[in-house]
This record gives C-alpha cells, structure tokens and sequence, in this order.
C-alpha cells in the first residue's frame, strides 16, 4: 500500500486517520504494521465499503475536503473493491536506531552473522553485497546488481533484506552501508 509523502506526513501528524484503497487483494491486514518512510504505521482496521456507504466524515478523516473530491480521487484509481482502513502513526522506523548501532557485543555480532549466513542459504551473497555497497555508495542499484551478475529488481530485493537487519541504508540514488553494516563486514 504506497502512500504520498503529505499523506504519510498528515498521518504522522494525527490529522488523518483512514485510508480508501480499491483491491483486488489486499497488501495489509488488520492488526498488522506498515514500514513507510515517515515510519511506522499500526493497520487497525479493513473494510470492505460500497461507494453508496462512504460519508463526509470518512472523507474528511481520509483528509478530502468533500465527497466530490473524494469521487475525484476515486475515478483515478485501478479497479478493484472499495476498502476503509483505520491506521494511526506507531512511531518511528525501528530500523533507525538498529542501523545508527556501531557498538556490538561479541553476542550481536554473532547475532548479525548468523543472520547473515541464513540469508546466504546455499548460495552466498550477502557479503559480497555488503563489499560492494561499501566500494561504490550512491551507485545505481542496476550497476550494482550487474557486478554481481543478477538483474536490477532481485539484487534491490536481496537489499530490503540487509536493511532490515539495520546494515545498510537508502540514499537518494543508490545505497550505503549503516554504521552497524560497517561495523558488522569489518567484524567477519
């Protein structure tokens, strides 16, 4: 579920509550959280809603000024059933302080390896990934990925994986290690 950064920034701030998405499948589940660049999203309802049911008070805590905005907006979406999500801001993105982590104790070291290592499964990566991000920060991720022989969208995929664990970052164009990602290839 992508979300514009006003909106994120409108949801961070207490101003807007509920969401409207058309579905075919639903990408979040009640109960469920959502990582999004403003931080961390708590989903504490779906519903399934016919257009007929929609009212200026939904609306309004979706942040449109009147129905007729809302039909605006809704005319511009993919087919699909209409859903209301309830959510509210559950603070920061945990991964923040994770990867800020330069000090590790032998055990979070150990930890961060055996990650690592379960990543790699039988064919490993992750290192590799890790030196080459290092090597080249701010690189195109499609460059990246060619030097190490895969196609731009898995390599980005393998990524979200190592900045999950807090090793490296997202710039603007490319990555970057963490300080717990340089902490982490130093220490193997």
């Amino acid at each position: 579920m992508l979300l514009k950064a006003d909106l994120l920034a409108r949801i961070k701030a207490g101003e807007v509550d509920t969401v409207f998405r058309r579905w075919k499948r639903s990408t979040v589940k009640a109960g469920g959280t959502l990582m999004t660049s403003a931080g961390l999203l708590a989903i504490d309802s779906i519903e399934p809603i016919t257009l007929a049911d929609v009212t200026l008070p939904d609306v309004k805590r979706a942040g449109f000024a009147s129905l007729d905005e809302f039909h605006r907006w809704l005319d511009t979406m993919k087919d699909g059933d209409l859903c209301i999500i309830r959510l509210h801001y559950a603070g920061e993105d945990p991964r923040i302080a994770l990867r800020n982590q330069r000090d590790l104790s032998p055990a979070e070291l150990a930890e961060a390896n055996a990650a690592l290592d379960k990543l790699d499964g039988k064919s490993p990566w992750t290192r590799q990934a890790l030196r080459l991000i290092a090597a080249h920060p701010g690189h195109l991720a499609e460059d990246l990925a060619g030097e190490m022989a895969m196609e731009k969208a898995p390599f980005k995929s393998k990524v979200t994986k190592l900045k999950e664990l807090g090793l490296t970052e997202s710039l603007e164009v490319g990555y970057r290690l963490s300080p717990r990602g340089e902490t982490v290839l130093g220490a193997k």
